[in-house]
């Protein structure tokens, strides 16, 4: 095996526990995700969107969602997405205005 198919596998088994890790965690909120690290669960799935775009492979957001999630994203939503407070919403307004 090669070093390159190496380090794909790696980092296939970093994105999965990374996947398992969010999904065994829905307390954590996708508005604390952008405040703290700029990225979400949403983000994760269009740059599973875009790399599978890139290597020429059939899958749309609802799916990449769904893989994301681990359950449709209305079933999560619906589960555990918890209404943004005033100090969330104004820390990402602030964070998306010094980003721009």
């Amino acid at each position: 095996m090669s070093e390159q198919d190496s380090n794909v596998e790696l980092e296939a088994a970093v994105l999965r526990r990374l996947l398992h890790h969010l999904q065994t965690h829905p307390e954590v909120q996708n508005i604390d995700l952008m405040n703290l690290a700029d990225f979400c669960r949403n983000c994760l799935a269009k740059w599973y969107v875009a790399a599978a775009e890139d290597n020429n492979r059939a899958i749309d957001y609802d799916q990449a969602r769904e893989l994301v999630y681990g359950m449709p994203y209305s079933e999560w939503k619906e589960k555990h997405q918890q209404a943004a407070t005033p100090e969330q919403l104004a820390l990402f307004e602030q964070r998306k205005k010094n980003n721009s």
